[in-house]
């Protein structure tokens, strides 16, 4: 079995000199990963960006021990190397995986079993995949058990988590109810299959939901905004309903007003996607290619992209994460 193809001796990554700004982000040259058993290495052709990336530039999110310190989660490309043992991939099959650090290099390990097959898709469009469908997977449906002819109140509707889970949302027959910031937002939302769209700078979800709903609230809510919006979520939320958190980027709610989750017995819960060891993110994998990647696969989900940045221009593209003026995924492409 032909376990490699030719390689060269050294990539270039991008390195976190130390915790701050857009400059600590540099590029090095450094000696191509040994591959352990049961990984794949990847020719990255593409690589997400996601916030966790910032968190981790700013110092305040650290990698796991036994993971990477090179900043990325989501890559795109071609296998060019199997670790003893991987029988689930063949050198030169285009996959995307998503991975506990390294994505911002020009080849990046991935565990075998979760790597997923990059489709009808360019290396561009399936780099924009795995963080944000493994993380809405494993919120909304795993944990929020969201099913068909309930309703679900999406916060952050075209960001890349709310963009996703809106189009799984939809997908499923559920009734989406979405928060957005601008008029431009409101009509991409609406394009992805959310029926109701509020925008939070012109109205109070807490006020709109009850009269959308007739009193009868949300079943499922998935938060990126924490904050004010905690405290609000349980307002609007059904009898049992239950809520997932996934982002705090307002914060930690200040003196939180919890009787409205114990009137209605709420479940509030929450998770992260790369503390979560190899057997869980495989589990989701595996759900992901059995009931989502087929619906990629007919081109009835599309991923949505913002920006793509060429990997040398990783600080620009961070801005633009920060800004938070996006709609869909910021991308980087890497060249060989």
């Amino acid at each position: 079995m032909n376990t490699s193809t030719l390689l060269p001796a050294t990539m270039t990554e991008i390195v976190i000199t130390e915790p701050g700004g857009i400059d600590k982000l540099q590029s090095q040259k450094v000696p191509l990963p040994e591959v352990p058993a049961h990984y794949v290495l990847i020719k990255v052709n593409a690589s997400g960006v996601n916030r966790p990336d910032i968190f981790q530039r700013l110092g305040s999110y650290p990698p796991p021990s036994d993971a990477s310190p090179i900043p990325g989660l989501e890559v795109a490309g071609e296998v060019v190397k199997l670790g003893a043992g991987c029988t689930k991939w063949n050198i030169g099959d285009r996959v995307c995986a998503l991975v506990a650090g390294g994505g911002y290099a020009q080849y990046c390990l991935a565990h075998e079993d979760i790597a997923l097959p990059s489709l009808r898709l360019s290396d561009i469009e399936a780099a924009a995949l795995p963080e944000n469908f493994f993380t809405v997977w494993a919120n909304l449906f795993q944990l929020g058990k969201l099913k068909k002819g309930e309703s679900v109140l999406i916060h952050g509707g075209t960001s890349g988590i709310g963009s996703v889970a809106i189009m799984l949302a939809h997908s499923i027959g559920a009734t989406v109810y979405t928060t957005v910031g601008s008029e431009e937002k409101e009509i991409v939302a609406l394009k992805l299959g959310a029926d109701f769209v509020i925008n939070y700078k012109q109205k109070d979800f807490a006020k709109e939901i009850p009269v959308l709903t007739e009193g009868q609230g949300i079943d499922v809510i998935l938060d990126i905004i924490g904050g004010d919006y905690v405290e609000k979520n349980y307002q609007v939320a059904a009898k049992f309903g239950r809520i997932i958190q996934v982002g705090m980027m307002k914060g930690t709610p200040k003196n939180l007003n919890m009787m409205p989750l114990m009137i209605k017995r709420l479940i509030h819960t929450g998770s992260t996607m790369r503390s979560r060891n190899i057997e869980e993110k495989a589990e989701i994998a595996r759900e992901l290619e059995q009931k989502v990647w087929p619906i990629i696969a007919d081109g009835k989900i599309n991923p949505i992209i913002n920006a793509v940045f060429p990997l040398n221009e990783v600080g620009k593209a961070h801005q633009l994460m920060e800004s938070g003026d996006l709609i869909g995924k910021v991308i980087l492409e890497v060249t060989h």
